[in-house]
């Protein structure tokens, strides 16, 4: 609620509360702002409170007025003000849980490159969900975050990791040149020993550092991949992934999520409609489902992947949190069709930048030109950090700790979200829980930002944006009673 203060009238209040939300990203370009007797009940104001206030945000040119529709944040890259949104053919539609319908596939094929590219709909706004990762919006635990809290990877071996690569002759050494193309040689042994625990079998001449997974993805994705193009990306995905190869101009084909694997249905008539060139899976507890891939549905993958000649990239970002047997795309195929991708933002050092790709041998020297061509190389002294972490068994014991930890966070989530209401829509598992709450969690979200709750409504993870009652939350972030009172409270007020 608003509070009258000598500084600010409660029009000023509410006009700076929303233009910060918009200039951060909290309200993505093309968000309709709540109606204004709706934002008086949520804000205990006047309504003459809230036409002023919508005023000030359409003097400063924040918003935009339509008529009869309401007040919309103004997109100043595409005028939405004055023209209408086009309308995307129709890929797969998803029913309540992600299901598509095989029917809506076959329209797709109809359109051409040319046709599709001319009338997709805007790019899915993920950069909205990032600012708002990166957006301090209170002190509150964060149960939109996808990462752990920071007190969860404090430790005492990642700074001696760094004092120990930054002796006077070792800085000489490797600071006052580029580093290795590929990356840090010794990373890449220490990552090759890494790797064959887990049964995906790669020599260092196979791996290539980056700056994170998502820079991996993006290698892979520019050196495979030409506008007009189409991949196969799971849905529900991480929000990401649907953005960034949108923005390349790629043909993006939602395939469902299932419990033990992607639809293999829906896979199999894209590849005979479409020719795909790239499916982009995430096998061990998926995001934002949990799900992890069984054997079998992973053979048929890979035989699809021959039998239509497209490649694979397999995101094993939450790879330190399962247990080392599980089913990989990457340990059956033994990186002929796959490549596999990884990274050390989420369980050690989110500010290091650390990723690195695994790729069948003939594709090595291609991606490797494509990393060569954007960043030349990658950053020595945090790969020389890395790989004595890993060398030392720090970086195993850490990752033991940090599971033992979710585990119990995990409990106390679960039993916490049922108490208030709340039903889960995949077994709960690794550090995400993929929750139903029964009412739009976009209407939703604006509510807990008031409140100091950044969440992550259910309708970033799909392909075309449409209302949900899903949110994914974060076990380490949502434990605490507090959060479910307030969630509860707002909820019944969205009902």
């Amino acid at each position: 609620m608003l509070m009258k203060a000598a500084s600010q009238s409660l029009t000023e209040q509410l006009s700076a509360r929303f233009a910060e939300r918009i200039r951060s990203r909290l309200l993505a370009p093309g968000a309709r702002l709540p109606s204004v007797r709706l934002c008086a009940e949520q804000q205990g104001v006047s309504v003459s409170t809230v036409v002023a206030a919508y005023d000030q945000l359409l003097a400063q040119g924040l918003v935009v007025a339509r008529k009869n529709r309401g007040f919309f944040v103004r997109d100043a890259s595409l005028n939405a003000a004055s023209a209408p949104a086009a309308k995307a053919p129709a890929a797969a539609h998803t029913g309540k849980h992600g299901a598509a319908q095989a029917a809506d596939l076959a329209p797709l094929g109809a359109w051409s490159t040319a046709s599709w590219m001319a009338t997709r709909q805007a790019p899915v706004d993920a950069t909205a969900l990032i600012r708002g990762m990166f957006h301090k919006v209170s002190n509150k635990p964060q149960p939109g975050m996808g990462v752990f809290p920071p007190d969860w990877l404090e430790t005492t071996f990642m700074p001696a990791a760094v004092r120990k690569v930054t002796s006077v002759s070792a800085l000489r050494d490797f600071s006052l040149q580029y580093g290795e193309p590929m990356g840090d040689s010794g990373l890449r042994r220490a990552l090759s020993q890494k790797l064959s625990a887990l049964n995906v079998h790669a020599v260092p001449e196979q791996i290539i550092t980056t700056v994170g997974a998502t820079h991996a993805l993006d290698i892979v994705s520019r050196t495979l991949l030409r506008a007009g193009d189409c991949v196969m990306v799971e849905e529900p995905g991480w929000a990401v992934e649907f953005a960034r190869l949108d923005a390349l101009g790629m043909r993006i084909l939602p395939v469902p999520r299932r419990a033990d694997g992607p639809d293999l249905e829906v896979m199999a008539q894209y590849c005979e409609i479409h020719q795909p060139k790239l499916f982009v899976s995430v096998s061990v507890f998926h995001n934002p489902t949990g799900y992890c891939l069984t054997p079998g549905s992973a053979h048929r993958v890979l035989q699809l992947a021959m039998q239509h000649n497209f490649h694979i990239v397999e995101d094993d970002t939450y790879s330190h949190l399962a247990p080392e047997h599980a089913t990989r795309l990457c340990s059956l195929d033994g990186l002929q069709r796959t490549i596999y991708v990884s990274g050390f933002a989420k369980i050690l050092a989110p500010g290091w930048r650390v990723g690195f790709m695994a790729a069948p041998p003939d594709l090595v020297e291609r991606l490797l030109d494509t990393k060569l061509l954007a960043t030349l190389t990658t950053p020595a002294l945090l790969e020389k950090a890395l790989a004595w972490c890993i060398d030392q068994g720090q970086l195993r014991r850490h990752a033991e700790r940090i599971r033992t930890r979710l585990d119990a966070a995990r409990a106390r989530s679960v039993k916490l979200a049922i108490a208030h209401g709340c039903n889960f829509a995949t077994e709960p598992a690794g550090l995400f829980g993929w929750v139903d709450t029964g009412v739009d969690t976009d209407a939703l979200a604006q509510r807990m930002l008031d409140e100091g709750y950044l969440i992550a409504p259910g309708a970033l993870f799909h392909a075309v944006r449409a209302p949900s009652t899903l949110m994914r939350i974060n076990f380490a972030t949502t434990q605490e009673a507090a959060f479910w009172k307030v969630f509860a409270r707002l909820r019944d007020a969205v009902k």
